[in-house]
């Protein structure tokens, strides 16, 4: 008997895909370890169309032959960012290697010590730059940089002057950097390229941005390439996107490494689909789920955790005290560092009684719930579980109170949380951004 049940806990194991959809309660909305943003609703539509069919990926239908993949979404960031030419590849590591590689091989590109950054998983900008064959130069100091430092630094052998925006970060107190539009006209006195990594990449101006700079306002200085993500603050699929003049674009796409870094028909079809949705900011705004929620206002919010509260208690009538809190939220994906986003939660404590432990109780049941049958991922914080609601979608709010009612009555039955055949293990503790 003892051998039949672990046959069957293996069976079932391995019948549970292993990517599954997730509520999002941790308060953190471009969450890295959750996939970071969700799709609009016609960028889902989209990828399904060219999914399950053939499409045009690389065939001109009007000449009836050969196309190219790069035309789909080219011209729209040409017209949402003001830039001569537009390619995107994989990621935005991808652009930055690519970039690298493609202007700058074997020769110098200039740093600002205070812009050598590390993102999730360890990538460090000096890593990439020795793994895109270039030599990184450093200048000035951690918290001062200065136009001189860079000028100073300049030698026959610098190909580029790189700005990296310090989007997971903030310098603060007795700091010095150097405007973009200073370092264009710089390099551009001294004959050499200027790129702009901006990371998160706030598309135009938009409130919900918070005063991130924006890849137009880039591009109005004059700088050569910008790159940035596209699943980030734009709130579309994972891609890094290059824009700028043709010249420094062509070359970067002409590079053998443009290949093996290129999207496939899927990422193009939400990439374009997303794009489509900004050239009227205010569909952007209500559309592309990212955006709206960091646009939520404290009433949006706060209406939207009592109507969570209102479906966990309708089927948790006993054994937990919910309650409505405000919450402070962040923007995530390395974006946003110092803006608190006012926002709600919905608290769930026990009430001492049947479970005399509450802090026990609160892991076991945050534990349940990242294996019940929507997992769902909140925050344990003072001995209490909160849900914070700025990243759940209005048409989730039943399924997580299904998930929170699944989770107690395993608890209470003293079951162990086993996911489902339809769930997924989480495994470890609830994911935290980066």
């Amino acid at each position: 008997e003892a051998l039949l049940a672990q046959v069957a806990a293996l069976l079932d194991e391995w019948s549970r895909p292993g990517l599954v959809r997730v509520a999002n309660l941790s308060g953190i909305v471009v969450h890295t370890n959750l996939g970071r943003s969700a799709l609009a609703e016609s960028a889902v539509e989209r990828v399904s169309a060219v999914a399950r069919s053939y499409c045009n990926l690389e065939y001109d239908l009007e000449a009836g032959s050969r196309g190219s993949r790069e035309t789909h979404v080219e011209a729209l960031l040409a017209r949402l960012t003001g830039a001569e030419a537009a390619f995107a590849v994989n990621n935005n590591a991808g652009a930055v290697l690519l970039l690298l590689m493609g202007l700058a091989a074997g020769r110098e590109v200039l740093v600002s010590r205070g812009q050598l950054v590390e993102i999730g998983g360890s990538f460090r900008l000096p890593d990439i730059m020795r793994a895109g064959g270039v030599r990184l130069v450093e200048v000035g100091t951690t918290n001062r940089t200065r136009v001189d430092d860079y000028e100073n630094a300049i030698t026959d052998g610098t190909a580029l002057l790189l700005r990296v925006h310090t989007s997971n970060y903030r310098i603060l107190g007795f700091t010095e950097e150097v405007e973009l539009h200073d370092l264009v006209e710089l390099g551009h006195r001294r004959g050499l390229l200027v790129a702009d990594d901006l990371g998160s990449g706030a598309l135009n101006e938009s409130d919900a941005y918070r005063g991130e700079p924006t890849v137009a306002a880039a591009l109005r200085t004059g700088v050569d390439v910008v790159c940035f993500s596209g699943d980030k603050l734009l709130g579309g699929p994972q891609a890094g996107i290059l824009v700028g003049r043709a010249e420094a674009v062509d070359r970067l796409r002409k590079h053998p490494v443009a290949r093996a870094l290129r999207l496939d028909k899927m990422t193009l079809a939400a990439l374009e689909a997303t794009l489509e949705l900004y050239q009227d900011p205010e569909r952007a705004r209500r559309e592309v789920p990212t955006l709206r929620y960091l646009s939520r206002t404290p009433a949006e919010t706060a209406a939207l955790a009592v109507a969570l509260q209102a479906a966990v208690e309708g089927r948790c009538r006993d054994g937990l005290i919910l309650e409505v809190e405000e919450s402070v939220a962040r923007a995530g994906g390395g974006s946003m560092p110092l803006v608190e986003l006012p926002s709600h939660a919905v608290r769930i404590r026990f009430p001492g009684t049947p479970r005399s432990d509450e802090a026990v109780g609160v892991a076991e049941l945050n534990t349940a719930l990242r294996l019940a049958p929507l997992p769902v991922v909140g925050r344990i914080a003072e001995d209490s579980l909160r849900l914070d609601v700025i990243a759940l979608d209005e048409s989730e709010v039943e399924a997580v109170a299904e998930s929170v009612a699944w989770a107690m009555e395993r608890l209470l039955a003293g079951a162990p949380a086993v996911a489902p055949p339809t769930g997924a293990e989480a495994g470890g503790p609830p994911p935290t951004d980066r």
